[in-house]
């Protein structure tokens, strides 16, 4: 009887953790099927990104609001980023995005400086109010060989 019940416990028990484990599985693997009803999608078009990866943060304020899903160049010779926001973030359609650096070598992220306007951009829409990132090793050089205007 008590060895049956000590059964019974520790399976108990095994089932929860592998529960647990296939839960803490789904939720940061970020499967598309669970994680589209929280997030939606903005693309942005700039002239340079240099260095903004996959991954990235999307920030407004300083505060993360979402993740670079894809970065590709499109047909028209500029880059394009997906930027994957969380649902409760509304952004005005005369937003800007900016690509941001944390520090002087630091990894690059998005900035969003929100807008006024009441309409709002929808998932798939194209934000093209962007400003690039500054590329510090051509202000360099232009300041080294004088051509600095």
């Amino acid at each position: 009887m008590k060895q049956n019940s000590l059964e019974l416990f520790v399976g108990l028990f095994m089932v929860a953790g592998f529960l647990a484990f296939g839960y803490l599985a789904l939720q940061l693997g970020e499967l598309p099927i669970l994680s589209a009803r929280k997030t939606y999608v903005v693309n942005a078009e700039f002239d340079n990104i240099s260095g903004l990866k996959k991954g990235g943060s999307v920030q407004i304020a300083g505060v993360v609001v979402g993740q670079v899903k894809r970065v590709w160049l499109g047909d028209d010779d500029l880059a394009n980023v997906a930027l994957q926001i969380n649902n409760g973030v509304r952004i005005p359609v005369d937003s800007m995005a900016s690509v941001k650096s944390q520090g002087i070598v630091g990894d690059k992220y998005i900035q969003l400086t929100l807008g006024g306007d009441e309409q709002l951009f929808a998932d798939g829409d194209v934000l093209i109010e962007t400003e690039s990132a500054v590329d510090l090793e051509s202000l360099i050089s232009k300041f080294a060989f004088g051509s600095v205007e």
